[in-house]
């Protein structure tokens, strides 16, 4: 059987993609019934939808339900209203899919009222990270690329929830990618369990007292998984939420701590999740900087009213998203954002008998157009 494929909409950039079946747990998810070829979609490149398994947006489904302040959330994570922003941590993040999902859902029930970190330690996959953060376009998502530990050290307190989809053995990816089904051994499972509680009681520290932390991974093995969580509960200090499972009929199955959805089971791939609230004691550091955490700066393109738009035509597009030159004649000179389906790509700076093409060249399509 063929993986599957699904992507989640962008509802601040009018919900324009592809057409699909209804994810059962996120309103904005979409299963395709086959695979487009995403780069030549210039709506893919303006961040009206992102490419994300249908299992994995499980995740942002326990963030909507167990999150004080969202859809009903339980416990003590979220400051009281009229207080501080929420600040949410989601500290393995490339390449960006649980980010802009729970980006989505805070920007929709909180407004302004939240501070997302999207950190990745790999310092090119957090490149990618940061990519796709600017392109889906919420500026309250600041990137950084640190250890967990320096989270840990230097943040203490100061989270009200963390979302830890840490690296796995990849059991649930088998369908996806060849090289995780030939890498797998038992050995593996070991390796990345022990990783899994290093990463946890690193980050810790910045979890505060009632705050909640959503543990996931995309295996089935239950040393990564629920007894990890577990072991957390114990060792580090919380409660696990129990769990429910709203979901039976699509095929995920409740374990003793969390929810595991199995591909050929669900609609998508492998995923398992789970959650707790911390109970220990957290002392608040009062030096709590972001710029100790070295974010990235923003690359994020603001397209401001008083900057003209010019529509592209969908092969003007695709040059433009190449960083091939442009000609329009009947635009106005000098610097223009150019649109597509009323999207904006980028900008130009029309210089008449030509444009300067002003796309950054991390994102160029590569391929011919």
């Amino acid at each position: 059987m063929e993986a599957s494929v699904s992507i989640r909409l962008n509802p601040f950039k009018g919900s324009d993609g592809p057409d699909g079946a209804a994810v059962p747990w996120n309103p904005h998810g979409r299963i395709l019934s086959e695979r487009p070829n995403f780069t030549l979609d210039p709506l893919f490149h303006a961040g009206c939808y992102y490419v994300q398994d249908s299992s994995a947006m499980y995740v942002g489904y326990l963030f909507r339900k167990l999150v004080p302040g969202m859809d009903g959330g339980c416990g003590a994570a979220s400051p009281q209203k009229g207080s501080r922003p929420l600040r949410v941590l989601d500290l393995c993040a490339a390449p960006g899919g649980k980010t802009t999902d729970i980006a989505t859902s805070l920007r929709e029930i909180m407004g302004d009222s939240f501070e997302l970190t999207a950190n990745e330690v790999i310092k090119n996959r957090a490149s990618v990270l940061a990519d796709n953060v600017a392109v889906w376009g919420d500026p309250a998502v600041t990137v950084t690329s640190v250890d967990p530990a320096v989270i840990g050290r230097r943040m203490c307190g100061y989270y009200d929830v963390i979302v830890a989809d840490v690296p796995c053995s990849g059991e649930g990816m088998f369908r996806k990618d060849p090289r995780a089904e030939k890498e797998w051994s038992p050995k593996l499972v070991e390796l990345c369990a022990a990783r899994q509680k290093r990463i946890l009681a690193d980050a810790w520290p910045a979890l505060k007292e009632g705050g909640i932390l959503i543990y996931s991974t995309c295996t089935y093995e239950d040393a990564e998984n629920d007894a990890n969580l577990e072991w957390a509960a114990e060792e580090l200090g919380g409660e696990i939420i129990p769990p429910e499972n709203e979901f039976e009929s699509r095929g995920v199955r409740l374990t003793r701590s969390g929810n595991l959805l199995k591909a050929g089971e669900v609609p998508g791939e492998g995923q398992w999740a789970g959650a707790l609230r911390k109970t220990a004691s957290a002392p608040v550091s009062k030096a709590c900087r972001f710029e100790d955490l070295n974010p990235f700066v923003s690359r994020m393109q603001v397209f401001d009213e008083k900057t003209p738009r010019v529509e592209l035509d969908l092969q003007q597009a695709l040059k433009y998203l190449h960083r091939d030159s442009l000609y329009l004649p009947d635009a106005p000179l000098g610097m223009l954002a150019v649109c597509y389906r009323s999207h904006p790509l980028g900008f130009v700076k029309n210089l008449g008998p030509r444009c300067n093409n002003l796309y950054p060249k991390g994102r160029r399509i590569l391929m011919d157009v």
